[in-house]
């Protein structure tokens, strides 16, 4: 079994190797996904990516803000049946808005530099997911769960 701080690295080290997760949300029982790139924060409490306002992605969130993310080391192998790790991250996501936002926005564009014009267009929302639990798999087999602390509410602007 993984230490706590363990797992935690782990964690990074795999969300560190990639750039795009896809994330699930819904929309009347409906579920939905979509490719996001994302970056995240050191202690993991957070993750962000970048849509337009006019996507159904967006407009899914504004309806409910719990989300699932799967982010994974997967290259399409036969070797991914012993050596992947995927990773599901629960939580909820809204707009982020106000102080916290050119830091965060900062951090994004720092780890994709090529979507900076995208990620600081008026039309797109730059979006923070409130990471509630993260769930790992490793072998196809071997599940392992992180619940972090914090009870995250509603996002405020």
């Amino acid at each position: 079994m993984e230490s706590d701080e363990g797992f935690r690295q782990l964690l990074r080290e795999l969300l560190n190797g990639q750039k795009l997760a896809v994330l699930s949300t819904h929309n009347g029982g409906q579920p939905y996904a979509s490719l996001v790139a994302f970056a995240f924060s050191d202690d993991l409490t957070s993750l962000y990516f970048v849509t337009p306002r006019t996507t159904r992605k967006f407009s899914n969130l504004q309806r409910d803000c719990r989300i699932a993310l799967l982010i994974t080391s997967s290259t399409n192998k036969e070797t991914d049946f012993h050596e992947a790790m995927a990773v599901t991250l629960v939580g909820s996501a809204g707009e982020i808005q106000g102080p916290d936002k050119e830091a965060a926005l900062d951090h994004y564009i720092a780890r994709h530099p090529y979507l900076e014009d995208f990620a600081r267009s008026p039309t797109c929302a730059f979006v923070k997911v409130h990471a509630h639990t993260y769930i790992l798999v490793k072998n196809f087999q071997h599940v392992m769960e992180l619940h972090l602390d914090h009870e995250p509410g509603p996002l405020s602007p």
